[in-house]
């Protein structure tokens, strides 16, 4: 009796006459049962060729961007949208550059005056009262600079006309007396015309955006005082606020984070205030005793230049040595260059290292760049706001990714990162047993705006837990 033909298995769902070759992938899949690779005797590698050409079949059709060349414009098209909406929110904060240099300046100011908020505390003062002292210091402190320096200029303005026209004078018949090719007729026609711009019209013009710069300084510091009053007053408890959206290890790193920040931009602060007294003291010593004009505003300009990082003090000399030129003549002036490059190197061989230690741990050339690019952003403030927060991006870098190799490498060589520069190695152990508690803390509470369904399933000693809110029914 002859058997019947076997019919071709075919798959469900599989349209008549595809061959055994066209399998889907339910038919794959159905006949990698157990104990199927006691039965099947094709290779390992068949069956997972089979699996690839069956999840191709299932896949869309996506045309040209399949290939290598639609892949890297698809990550270039996503490129572009990123670095578009990058180039939208610098536009935006250079549209409220005011506020935005109001929040760094106070966040700046505040990191460096908490610790003494802290302490206040510590020692029996009120919240309130500590505060107010702290911040009347600070106030008072950058009141009576600004006060010095004004006051300094009118009275001594007269003697620094005066001795600056002598100067110049000077200056004009050492020139001609050098073999220098220099045309004294052509500096002194460009002073005429600064001297008819100044009676013009245009100067006036110019004095009036000078006005309306004026009126935006005045505006964002009266911002970054009210803003420093709130942080010094409220900072931990906004923080708080910040910190209750997140839980365990997102939570701990967002509080590593604000420590890290806190610490860079304080040490900064502290430490170089205390290198630009010392420069501006031993400067501003040997300015009045040259006999320079402006010697006290001069000091200042050091003082205030200092936190400018690779360039203040070079701005500093070069402005008291073009006093010193124009008011005391060229001897003075050479003196007094080589007095500031002196104090320059005891500042940066000596009290760099003893006083800021490795707050910023920043490179040479990450500094200058930084310091290049929040001039062009931000003008003087970005000059000087550029470097410490540049230094808590990185901290904040270190916080979040776990990517970098620390250690020497058998390949690579000895780690470019110090041990002491690592954020891990910056927290106090009462930071760390914090950052733990954090990280393995259950999430307790209710949430924010919980109806009284949530509330109860949060007491398990509650016996309407499965209870209906009415409001839920609406």
């Amino acid at each position: 009796m002859a058997t019947p033909p076997r019919p071709d298995p075919q798959t469900p769902g599989s349209a008549p006459g595809s061959g055994s070759g066209s399998s889907s992938a339910p038919d794959v899949l159905a006949r990698r049962s157990p104990g199927d690779h006691e039965r099947n005797h094709e290779p390992e590698h068949d069956e997972m060729g089979q699996l690839e050409h069956a999840a191709q079949s299932l896949a869309p059709a996506v045309g040209p961007w399949s290939d290598t060349l639609g892949r890297a414009g698809s990550r270039a098209a996503q490129s572009l949208l990123v670095a578009a909406v990058v180039v939208g929110l610098i536009w935006i904060l250079l549209r409220v550059k005011i506020v935005v240099i109001a929040v760094m300046v106070a966040l700046i100011l505040a990191s460096a005056v908490a610790p003494v908020v802290k302490w206040l505390e510590r020692r029996g003062w009120s919240n309130l009262l500590a505060t107010l002292t702290a911040f009347l210091g600070i106030l008072l402190l950058l009141g009576g600079i600004v006060t010095g320096i004004v006051f300094t200029i009118r009275s001594e303005w007269d003697t620094l006309t005066s001795q600056a026209s002598s100067g110049w004078n000077e200056l004009r018949r050492l020139l001609e007396s050098t073999p220098l090719p220099v045309d004294t007729a052509s500096v002194d026609a460009a002073v005429r015309r600064a001297s008819e711009f100044v009676t013009s019209g245009s100067f006036a013009g110019s004095a009036l955006s000078g006005l309306s710069a004026a009126a935006s300084f005045v505006t964002g510091l009266v911002l970054m005082i009210v803003i420093l009053f709130f942080f010094l007053k409220d900072g931990e408890k906004m923080w708080n606020f910040t910190l209750r959206w997140f839980h365990g290890e997102r939570r701990a790193k967002l509080a590593e984070s604000a420590d890290r920040g806190a610490q860079v931009l304080g040490g900064y602060v502290r430490g170089t205030a205390f290198v630009a007294l010392i420069d501006a003291v031993f400067i501003g010593a040997a300015l009045l005793i040259l006999g320079v004009p402006l010697a006290v505003p001069l000091a200042v300009l050091v003082f205030v230049t200092a936190f400018i990082p690779v360039v203040g003090a070079t701005i500093a000399g070069i402005v008291a040595a073009l006093v010193a030129l124009v008011t005391n003549g060229p001897v003075v002036a050479l003196i007094v260059v080589g007095w500031i490059i002196v104090v320059n190197q005891i500042e940066g061989n000596i009290l760099q290292p003893v006083i800021m230690g490795r707050t910023l741990s920043l490179h040479a050339l990450v500094v200058l760049l930084a310091l290049t690019v929040g001039t062009l952003i931000g003008g003087i403030f970005g000059a000087i706001l550029a470097v410490p927060y540049t230094a808590v991006a990185w901290a904040v870098i270190q916080v979040w990714s776990d990517r970098y190799q620390v250690g020497d490498d058998p390949v690579l060589g000895p780690d470019p990162l110090s041990p002491k520069d690592r954020v891990a190695a910056k927290a106090t152990m009462a930071e760390r047993w914090k950052y733990q508690r954090m990280r393995l803390q259950q999430v307790g509470g209710n949430r924010l705006g919980a109806t009284r369904r949530d509330a109860a399933r949060a007491r398990p000693d509650s016996g309407d837990a499965d209870a209906e809110d009415p409001a839920e029914k609406l």
